[in-house]
């Protein structure tokens, strides 16, 4: 979510690029930076539909700590899956971010501990609970990777995630520095369980679709990031068919430049189709993915559905609106295939709280956040070197 303070940039750059560039930026971060991201984030989501959402906050420069993301969701009343990230393999050492954006292992190790200790809840309905996530394979050590896995499998609820196989560099780095794909790397370190959910797996091959089926892996698939850094097309229609969980994400919003969950969901059921099969997925899968899916991901069975038994959570938009006008016949549907995929809600309850009403915020002034959000956002680009606009690192 820190990433909506620096989109638009890098733009002609793919993964690795688009991350050397930005990380000039991000090692600027203050807790008040992250916490007023968080909640425009928040706010962006909550607005396009989302009542849950899981955010990965990898680097802590300053005096930034997950509690800046807390304070965020609570004050705006979203239900959250914060997770502790870390960044541990600098430069010096092999890793792609600079060193001074990397961390100790042993205090990561320790603030994983006191952030579950001290915010996770794993009762029915909780509107907190806790992952752990070390960042990508690019970025930290196998260490990290296996002390983390046992660390959250010794607290009930505590689940496990990170990026995977984004790209082509991703997998060609793996294959260099751990003489292995992605699946035989997972197992290595001990996140090949049903608690694990990756980012992105738009490169995973047919042994490792059946490896994620086989123990329960989720993958929660972010499109527009991935064609907007030219990742390719993640396998949507293989991974369901093969059994594999699928939930929706927005990416970090400076690589979709978007935090709009509706729109992703649009877009991914358009991409299945590119294939050159109108049925490769419709819109009710694809809105099942992104709210079963999701829950499933995060290891919920008390959200994502509206039922008896379930969480209060809903959300509804007017039909009476331009965008909607002819669509009557199947209004589910519309909201994928019609404008208002791109529209806000006009009414969000989360937890029995009414949280968006006739299509406003009721928790948070918007505008003054907007103001307060485009100056932290000034402050951080003035760090961005010269050659952003490109991302071509000389």
């Amino acid at each position: 979510m820190f990433q909506c303070l620096t989109r638009c940039i890098a733009q002609e750059s793919k993964l690795f690029g688009w991350l050397t560039t930005l990380y000039h930026a991000w090692v600027h971060l203050t807790g008040n930076d992250v916490y007023i991201a968080c909640k425009l984030a928040m706010a962006e989501l909550i607005l396009s539909g989302c009542t849950t959402t899981s955010d990965h906050l990898y680097i802590y420069p300053n005096d930034v700590t997950l509690d800046d993301s807390i304070r965020a969701a609570r004050e705006i009343g979203i239900r959250f899956h914060p997770t502790r990230g870390a960044m541990s393999l600098g430069e010096s050492k092999g890793g792609l971010p600079p060193d001074s954006c990397t961390e100790d292992e042993a205090a990561c190790l320790a603030d994983m501990r006191r952030c579950i200790e001290e915010f996770h809840d794993n009762s029915r309905y909780s509107m907190l609970r806790m992952a752990l996530a070390p960042c990508a394979p690019f970025n930290v050590t196998t260490e990290l990777m296996v002390k983390a896995a046992r660390l959250a499998r010794q607290y009930p609820g505590v689940r496990l995630h990170t990026h995977l196989a984004e790209n082509q560099e991703d997998i060609d780095f793996s294959q260099k520095e751990y003489n292995c794909r992605p699946g035989a790397y997972i197992k290595s370190v001990e996140w090949e369980g049903p608690d694990v959910w990756f980012a992105h797996c738009c490169m995973l091959d047919d042994n490792e679709m059946q490896q994620f089926a086989d123990n329960g892996i989720g993958v929660s698939h972010c499109p527009s990031s991935n064609l907007r850094l030219a990742s390719g097309i993640a396998p949507v229609r293989k991974l369901l068919d093969a059994s594999v969980n699928v939930g929706m994400g927005v990416d970090g919003s400076a690589s979709s430049d978007s935090g709009h969950l509706l729109q992703e969901v649009r877009l991914a059921m358009l991409l299945q189709r590119a294939s050159g099969s109108a049925e490769a997925m419709g819109a009710h899968e694809a809105l099942k993915m992104a709210t079963e899916g999701g829950a499933r991901n995060l290891g919920r069975d008390d959200i994502g559905q509206i039922a008896p038994g379930f969480a209060a959570d809903i959300v509804a938009w007017r039909l009476d609106t331009i965008g909607f006008s002819g669509a009557g016949q199947d209004p589910i549907s519309a909201l994928l295939y019609c404008t208002p995929s791109i529209g806000f809600v006009d009414l969000s309850i989360i937890n029995g709280h009414i949280v968006v009403k006739n299509g406003r915020l009721q928790t948070v002034d918007l505008q003054d956040l907007i103001k307060e959000h485009r100056a932290c956002s000034e402050r951080l680009c003035k760090y961005l070197p010269d050659w952003w606009k490109t991302g071509s690192r000389p």
